[in-house]
């Protein structure tokens, strides 16, 4: 950083910030169409701002139409217990790898990565076929059970526990503590920032997703926040873009306001442990 010359700084600073524009400019768009009526968002002008305040009536009318409320609740609802049981099945398997030195871990670490590779399309019958046995589909159980364990959880933790020193470890043996204790008492707390990375890619990836809630969910009443928003885009719903655009706007906000207030600590947990050491 000290040799580079300001011109390079100033031609790094305009790449990344024409990179960041790219990004932002379909938020910056859904969020000027949630704010217009559709006389507006269909005339082909490029003007960004609304041209009166009948357009902040789309976000009355989106609560008025469907139960917006209860898809956030729902998302919230499955998110929460989808990162609980991910991250209390994850940390101890981690710890078993990486500090208790047994004959079989290396082995089980590589099914952990063979697992990272295996994407959900490809077990979605086999589970979907399994839940319609027990009963169990159209329920909040499809939407939990299946993401309960993540191979991306144990090796992210994993990744970060090789960064704490094994003498900490062995200093709480002989001081008597159990390796459960060790592990929930010690090295947990420590864990906090990989927690906290994992729990941001957790909550993304199960907020955002559709493909698994628009197979295993028939109910409205269990629909995730993006199964609810596809129903705004139907037939009936006829040209109410103005709507649609201000769902998304408000399904989208908890996660931006989750990750500016995780915003240190994730990038502390990636740069940490996120495979940065071998």
């Amino acid at each position: 950083m000290r040799g580079r010359s300001p011109l390079f700084e100033t031609m790094r600073l305009a790449v990344l910030g024409v990179l960041a524009a790219g990004f932002l400019l379909p938020f910056f768009w859904m969020v000027s169409f949630s704010l217009k009526p559709a006389s507006e968002i269909f005339t082909g002008s490029l003007n960004p701002l609304p041209t009166g305040l009948d357009g902040f009536m789309n976000y009355v009318r989106v609560f008025e139409a469907r139960p917006l409320g209860r898809y956030l609740a729902n998302g919230a609802i499955v998110c929460a217990a989808i990162l609980f049981f991910q991250v209390l099945f994850a940390a101890p398997c981690a710890y078993a790898i990486t500090k208790l030195r047994f004959g079989a871990g290396p082995l089980i670490f590589g099914l952990v990565l063979f697992a990272l590779l295996v994407p959900i399309q490809v077990t979605a019958i086999p589970i979907f076929a399994m839940l319609a046995k027990l009963g169990a589909l159209d329920s909040y159980t499809a939407l939990i059970v299946p993401f309960s364990c993540s191979a991306f959880a144990i090796f992210l933790f994993r990744q970060f526990l090789r960064t704490i020193p094994d003498e900490l470890i062995h200093a709480a043996r002989l001081d008597g503590c159990s390796e459960w204790s060790i592990m929930w008492q010690i090295v947990m707390p420590l864990t906090l920032p990989a927690a906290t990375a994992f729990a941001v890619f957790s909550v993304v990836s199960h907020w955002n997703d559709l493909f698994w809630p628009l197979i295993v969910v028939r109910t409205p009443e269990l629909s995730t926040p993006p199964l609810g928003l596809l129903s705004f885009h139907s037939s009936e719903a006829g040209e109410r873009y103005g709507e649609l655009m201000a769902g998304s706007v408000i399904i989208t906000l908890p996660l931006v306001a989750a990750f500016l207030a995780a915003q240190r600590q994730f990038i502390d947990g990636i740069s940490l442990g996120g495979g940065l050491k071998g």
